[in-house]
């Protein structure tokens, strides 16, 4: 035998309640014998409870009323046939009758007694079930509906009814025993007292009455019909994320339950664990689908948890003092005291040395229990051995469950690591000998962000996703786009990440989008929808959205991103920039950032600083986190420059060189802007300070390579005739070199923790002689790399190398 339990949403429309006759079939023509437990049609519970609450404060009830009969009778109409339907309509009338009599004597009485309140809300298990089963009658034979007070019976404790368990059990068996071929259609959620006064079972009540009703019979399962497909590894509406799992234990399901799943209500797994009967959470609508099976033992799994669940209201509430030390016993009065009361305590918390005790409790139920406390303990505050106890709110509690959690390490570490990392601040934290559930209480603000942050953590086989917020959208940022559209499935498939641009902005537009900006038209929607461009307003924007794993991308080349660099690390956001004035300005900058950064734990990756795409400020990195030590850095850092004097041989001479780089794109407007030198020197001082030298840019020597009157020409035009003019001195700077067999080369040398960028000639035996087109080069001369120097070599500019070298800085925060 089967306990099928169907909720709200399943009996909430015509469709729902098709799909539920439909499963009801397939049960019976499977062989079995189901008895069918039915919850209230969707929404009407709480308007039972609203319209309960209005006439007791005389406010006019009849509307509510209305809507309830014309959702049944609508129903009746819909799936009766006409032959069928009086009678239903009278039994349903004789019970919204009663119903109205009742909220007329709250009405007249201005008052609402627990007990009053129960019988009002049995009206909407009544009425559904009474509906289904006549329903049910047209396909089915022996269909007989069941009013649970019949059987189940409870104590007078209103609201929340304690059932009398071994003796509703007996009722329950010896009903089905005395009607064997009946399809039983039960009403969930009601019960009676000793004096057959209606009694509710609390929230989840249905749930429990199908556990009830299972564990008395002996059921070989349990299945709770609901709209979700199973448990989930978190909240679907908060986590898109979430899968649904398909096996839990009984403590599994009960942690995961106590803290916010609202699938399945913890007491409903009482009697079935009791009984070790399984219970199957499904899905109405999903049929098909497998759903999550709860049992008693949790099955083998490939993750450290199983899910993560959540309170999204708490209080919390500090009682500190010295009274509280080596004192006996004062725990057991404070949860004495509040357990009389009937005040549920969600999560303790008390420091080693006994001088403070922390619990959280619902916010409606905070003022009464600080109330209580200060009453109880009045001695002692007027004393001074207790502090006044305090009440902090808007908080929420997060909770990681699962069986394995006590037999893998590390566990706590990832769960801190991935709030810290979002800069999440944990307020309190309980964890129970039993390593079931590990709870943290955190600022409700962040709770969404810290449950998409603790998932990504844990379950490792999903994907990653980096939330990325860019500023610039000129030949690299759109590049940039393009690459990340092209190679999205390829970073899902092999580094299980996904990158989401989540806001763009430019100095004239900018644009957000929580779930991902689509890359095939983004400047449409730029254009079409995005919002004047503000700066401070993008990064405020930023903040305020609050996401998991976020990384600010500049790909500009303006000073004024950087002045909010220091404010995004406090927010616990990391900065991927191809933007050099951060790190070349006043050392003083370049420090504070990076101490910012690494105080915060996020990451500033400025790769394409140095070198586009090449690996130049990673590997200078590693090298030193490695232990090895640096003597020297040579190298070229100007693809123009570069490209320049790679062609500055045989009869051509420097102006038709550097005329032919400036037709072919690969210089400023203005030449001097790339032949002064100024940005090849911005790009040593970056590799001098990550060696570990606090320079300034004054310090660098920067040799010129032009004569001054090429620097000082007014124009452009002015320049060219100047620079034709030292042709002389340029061809005997070429002569030399060749009669040397050397060649000439713009080198940038690191050493001794000087710096100076000079005109120098080469021979054969420098990596830098065979040097060719526009390549960037360096070399490494360090304690391991001294016979033959570490060298980097490739394409040093451009927008597609530079976009790429972006692309894998973000992917390196992704990691």
């Amino acid at each position: 035998m089967k306990i099928l339990k169907f909720g709200g949403t399943s009996v909430g429309s015509v469709d729902s309640i098709r799909a539920v006759l439909e499963i009801v079939r397939k049960s019976q023509d499977s062989g079995e014998q189901p008895v069918i437990v039915l919850s209230a049609m969707a929404g009407i519970t709480n308007l039972l409870t609203r319209l309960a609450a209005d006439a007791a404060e005389g406010r006019d009830f009849t509307g509510g009323m209305e809507e309830i009969e014309a959702r049944h009778f609508s129903v009746v109409k819909q799936l009766m046939a006409i032959k069928y339907q009086n009678p239903v309509f009278t039994r349903l009338k004789i019970y919204l009758n009663e119903l109205d009599d009742l909220l007329q004597g709250v009405f007249n009485l201005r008052e609402l007694s627990a007990q009053s309140r129960d019988l009002i809300l049995s009206y909407g298990e009544r009425c559904s079930t009474f509906l289904v089963s006549k329903i049910a009658e047209q396909y089915f034979p022996n269909v007989l509906f069941v009013d649970a007070t019949q059987l189940i019976q409870t104590d007078s404790h209103f609201g929340s009814a304690h059932v009398y368990q071994a003796l509703s059990e007996q009722r329950i068996w010896t009903y089905v025993a005395e009607n064997p071929a009946k399809l039983l259609f039960v009403t969930g959620f009601i019960a009676a007292n000793e004096k057959g006064r209606v009694t509710t079972l609390g929230r989840g009540g249905s749930d429990y009455t199908a556990a009830l009703i299972g564990a008395a019979v002996g059921a070989d399962a349990i299945e709770i019909w609901t709209d979700v497909d199973g448990m989930l590894t978190a909240d679907p509406r908060i986590v898109k994320k979430a899968f649904s799992l398909p096996v839990l234990s009984y403590t599994e399901a009960m942690e995961l339950s106590y803290f916010g799943a609202k699938v399945i209500y913890p007491p409903t797994m009482i009697p079935a664990f009791l009984k070790k009967i399984p219970i199957v959470i499904r899905n109405t609508f999903n049929p098909e689908f497998s759903g999550t099976m709860i049992q008693y033992d949790s099955g083998g799994t490939t993750f450290p948890i199983k899910g993560i669940s959540s309170i999204s209201e708490i209080s919390v509430i500090n009682l500190v003092g010295g009274g509280m030390i080596g004192r006996a016993g004062f725990s057991g009065r404070l949860f004495t005291l509040l357990a009389r009361e009937q005040i549920n305590v969600v999560l303790i918390t008390q420091s080693s040395s006994e001088h403070s005790i922390t619990f959280a409790v619902h916010p409606t139920e905070a003022s009464r229990a600080k109330a209580l406390i200060e009453s109880e303990f009045e001695l002692e505050l007027h004393a001074n051995k207790l502090v006044q106890p305090e009440i902090e709110e808007n908080l929420s509690v997060l909770a990681i469950v699962g069986e394995n959690m006590k037999q893998t390490p590390g566990i706590s570490g990832k769960l801190f690591h991935s709030l810290g990392r979002n800069g999440i601040n944990v307020r309190a934290i309980a964890q129970g000998s039993s390593e079931y559930n590990i709870s943290v209480i955190i600022s409700q603000s962040d709770l969404s962000k810290a449950l998409n942050a603790v998932h990504d953590a844990f379950f490792a086989q999903l994907n990653k996703t980096l939330h990325v917020f860019n500023v610039g959208t000129g030949n690299i940022g759109s590049t940039l786009f393009r690459q990340i559209r092209e190679q999205h499935g390829f970073l899902l498939d092999h580094n299980d990440i996904e990158i989401k641009i989540v806001g763009i902005g430019n100095s004239r537009k900018m644009l957000f989008n929580s779930d991902g900006i689509a890359l095939g038209d983004w400047k449409e929607q730029l254009q079409q929808s995005g919002e004047e461009a503000d700066l401070a307003s993008f990064v405020s924007r930023m903040k305020l959205m609050n996401l998991p794993n976020c990384v600010f991308v500049d790909n500009t080349a303006s000073e004024h991103p950087i002045r909010y660099y220091e404010e995004i690390f406090q927010s616990n956001i990391s900065v991927v920039t191809c933007n050099k004035i951060a790190n070349s300005g006043r050392f003083n900058q370049y420090k504070t950032l990076k101490e910012t950064a690494r105080k915060h734990g996020v990451d500033f990756f400025y790769e394409t600083n140095v070198g586009a795409g090449l690996p130049i400020v990673r590997v200078l990195r590693d090298l030193m986190l490695s232990g090895d030590r640096i003597i020297r850095i040579e190298a070229i850092l100007s693809g123009t420059i570069s490209y320049i004097f790679n062609n500055f041989v045989g009869a051509a001479s420097f102006y038709d060189v550097v005329k032919s780089a400036q037709q072919l794109g690969y210089t400023e407007p203005d030449p001097r802007d790339d032949l002064k030198g100024t940005d090849f020197m911005r790009k040593m001082l970056i590799l001098a300070r990550d060696a570990g030298y606090a320079l300034e840019p004054e310090n660098v020597q920067l040799d010129a390579i032009l004569p001054d009157a090429c620097v000082q020409a007014t124009s452009v035009d002015d320049f060219y005739r100047e620079l034709q003019a030292a042709d002389d001195y340029f061809n005997a700077l070429k002569a030399k070199a060749q009669q040397e067999n050397k060649v000439l080369r713009y080198v940038g040398k690191l050493e001794a923790g000087q710096v100076n960028i000079a005109l120098e000639m080469v021979g054969n035996d420098h990596p830098f002689f065979a040097l060719s087109g526009s390549d960037n080069i360096i070399s490494f001369t360090t304690e391991r790399y001294s016979e033959r120097p570490l060298v980097v070599k490739g394409p040093g500019a451009g927008a597609e190398v530079t976009a790429a070298g972006v692309f894998a800085d973000l992917v390196n925060v992704g990691a």
